[in-house]
């Protein structure tokens, strides 16, 4: 189970974000809180796929000049890319310099303009694989879980790329599926009661996914 420290107010947070000053900025405001916005959820899926053998910090250090790089991670522009935009974005020093994760970025957004025509938006898709509370681990204690190797599968299938079970599963834990925050973390209670106020959101016939 995930520790606690004391943060800069005295009050406990989970231990991870100790470990860089920028991590306690994205611990108190991002990190376990629900998210419905499909462009911040396409940025945050690509991100992990970055994140693939490297740090987190890496990642979040680079953030603003991957948003930059990546149009904003507007998906509809990204899928127009062509090769001479994954050569350019290979030269970019900003970001981390990995073709194969470049090329996904654009591959991706193709496959998320298809899921949204299918699906009505992406945000309904991610919020069909929730987990229920009797399936979740305790927590900071998995990597991943059935819900996470569940849409991790159907991306695959979908043709999505770096969307392994592990990535998939730190996407669920930042953009608010899964409330990984340690217990007695201060945050925990405040990412619980924005899920308890979320609506998670429906196809285009006002359909919950079952």
């Amino acid at each position: 189970m995930g520790t606690t420290i004391p943060g800069p107010d005295g009050k406990p947070r989970c231990r991870w974000c100790a470990a860089a000053p920028e991590f306690l900025a994205y611990h108190d405001t991002e990190w376990g809180f629900p998210v419905d916005d499909d462009r911040r959820l396409f940025e945050k899926l690509c991100l992990e796929g970055f994140q693939s053998g490297l740090s987190w910090r890496t990642i979040l250090a680079k953030r603003e000049r991957f948003r930059a790089a990546f149009l904003g991670f507007d998906f509809d522009r990204i899928a127009q890319f062509t090769q001479a935009d994954v050569e350019r974005l290979l030269d970019d020093k900003g970001i981390v310099r990995h073709r194969g994760k470049i090329a996904s970025v654009v591959n991706n957004a193709r496959r998320a303009q298809e899921l949204i025509r299918q699906e009505g938006s992406l945000a309904a898709y991610v919020w069909r694989f929730e987990p229920k509370a009797h399936e979740l681990a305790a927590p900071q204690t998995a990597s991943t879980s059935a819900a996470s190797i569940a849409m991790s599968k159907d991306l695959k299938k979908r043709g999505w790329s770096f969307v392994g079970p592990t990535t998939v599963y730190a996407f669920m834990q930042a953009m608010g599926l899964v409330n990984d925050h340690a217990r007695g973390c201060v945050i925990r209670d405040a990412a619980a009661q924005a899920r308890a106020a979320f609506q998670p959101p429906r196809t285009r016939t006002g359909r919950l996914f079952s």
